[in-house]
């Protein structure tokens, strides 16, 4: 070979060598600055960041995760920015966490793969973020619940019917399940709307008080110009409604109306205070002819037997008295002719506003009848209530539910119990008489325990007029009066 081509091939050598040493510096500065940012395949939180060093890595994650949940509740659209939740990423950790990836693999054993384009695949690094559940309750109680949820609006009386208009169900958050779908939300940056679910809540019953309005609408519109007092007591809560209708005007209640046959139930509690069970036959006769047939000889007889011959219908006064009823009393035997054992004056009967004309041996109030009937109720149910605290010993549970067995066998078809539907239990004891002096009626009532799958209230409904009741529309107006309490009762019950 000549020293010519010689002297070429060297420095053809030289030249490729020159030329490897610089692809492989270049490729050397290349991985240098590739191995600085993060590689292909990265993936931080679910967000790709290859070739991005940290601080771009940051920025990514942080953009990504501050869009805005978008919150779709009913028809309401909301933007949910991830701070009203406490929402925070923790930068630092994942970041660390993809770094010890990017440099566990020694640099020229990676560079060595960087030549041959073998690039391992990282890991995903996990989520790592902090929400706080108080804020975001918070937040889903004040500003979703508190502008978007719909109450249920109440059923509202039908003026001049006994029924009522329904009421619309409402709409609540499920603030629980809210928290779980938004905290999910939070966590993923490809998915950021949520739709929230809800719970439907029923209509719920007009305030107590409404039944007031209910039945002086139906005072008004059935016509009625005589003077009532109505007495509500609902057994659950204690609430009251108490009210007198005056020829359409309303007045102050707590009137003297005369008793008639619902004076038979003090008769029964006196008598079951001074009996002790098993009764006799005879007393269980005279009971259930009482109660049951409204029979007045039964109820003297009971009286001269069991309390006392000459002054039986005083001892029931007194535990009249005893129990609190100031306006209730008994003031002689139901026979024609029977003497008047005592002149009783009460706060009813001294009023001067308004006069029923009462009848000076048995009076009550409306209230006052109601009161004792509750109880009775309270009685039978857990054996305490006013008779317990009274007379400790005296009445027993058993007894008072005697008393309404006895009560509740009284069906006579009419007055209340023709306002209710057939099957409804109601203890009641109803009352009217004829005038002796003009033979026309001018006084009837009806009083009782009416039970339902709303809950179980006492009813009293005393009437009166001046000239006179004729029975078929008085007997009309307690039955709608009566429908028109257990209607309320009975909304949205099967």
């Amino acid at each position: 070979m000549r020293r010519s081509s010689v002297i070429i091939f060297r420095w053809v050598s030289i030249l490729f060598i020159f030329l490897g040493v610089l692809l492989l510096v270049l490729q050397l500065v290349q991985y240098s600055r590739l191995r600085a940012a993060f590689p292909p395949g990265t993936v931080i939180a679910g967000v790709p960041v290859a070739g991005l060093n940290r601080q771009q890595a940051a920025e990514r994650l942080t953009q990504a995760y501050s869009v805005p949940v978008e919150i779709r509740y009913a028809d309401a659209v909301i933007q949910m920015r991830p701070s009203a939740a406490g929402f925070r990423l923790d930068l630092e950790a994942m970041l660390a966490a993809a770094d010890q990836q990017r440099i566990a693999q020694p640099f020229w054993a990676a560079f060595w793969n960087y030549l041959w384009n073998q690039f391992p695949t990282p890991a995903e690094v996990p989520l790592r973020a902090t929400i706080s559940e108080e804020r975001l309750r918070a937040y889903l109680r004040d500003e979703i619940a508190a502008r978007y949820d719909r109450p249920p609006s109440p059923a509202s009386p039908v003026p001049g019917t006994t029924t009522f208009e329904p009421g619309q169900p409402g709409i609540v958050l499920d603030i629980d399940r809210a928290v779980i779908l938004i905290s999910d939300a939070l966590r993923n940056p490809a998915n950021r709307v949520v739709n929230l679910s809800f719970n439907r809540v029923s209509p719920t019953r007009p305030a107590f008080q409404n039944v007031q309005v209910l039945l002086q609408q139906v005072l008004t519109t059935r016509g009625y110009d005589g003077l009532a007092e109505i007495y509500l007591l609902d057994l659950q809560t204690g609430q009251e409604i108490n009210f007198a209708y005056n020829d359409g005007q309303v007045i102050a209640p707590g009137i003297a109306f005369t008793a008639a046959s619902t004076m038979k139930i003090p008769i029964m509690v006196s008598v079951f205070r001074r009996l002790e069970e098993p009764l006799s036959p005879e007393v269980t006769n005279l009971l259930e002819a009482m109660i049951e047939l409204s029979e007045n000889d039964p109820a003297d007889r009971l009286m001269q037997v069991v309390l006392d011959a000459r002054l039986g219908p005083l001892e029931v006064t007194a535990d009249l008295q005893s129990l609190g009823l100031r306006n209730t009393f008994l003031a002689g035997y139901f026979y024609p002719g029977a003497p008047l054992l005592r002149t009783f004056t009460t706060p009813a009967n001294q009023r001067t506003d308004v006069n029923t004309d009462p009848d000076r041996y048995n009076q009550t109030t409306p209230m006052e009848i109601g009161v004792l009937l509750s109880d009775i109720y309270q009685c039978a149910l857990n054996g305490g209530g006013t008779f317990a605290a009274v007379f400790p010993g005296e009445i027993t549970q058993s007894e008072c539910r005697l008393m309404i067995s006895l009560l509740s066998k009284n069906r006579i078809g009419v007055l209340f119990q023709a306002g209710l539907p057939e099957g409804v239990q109601i203890a009641h004891k109803h009352g009217w008489i004829t005038d002796p002096r003009d033979g026309l009626i001018h006084t009837m009532s009806d009083a009782g325990i009416i039970y339902t799958s709303g809950g179980n209230f006492v009813l009293v409904v005393h009437l009166y007029h001046p000239t006179q009741l004729l029975f078929n529309p008085a007997n009309e107006l307690m039955a709608f009066l009566a429908q028109g309490v257990y209607n309320y009762y009975t909304l949205g019950s099967p």
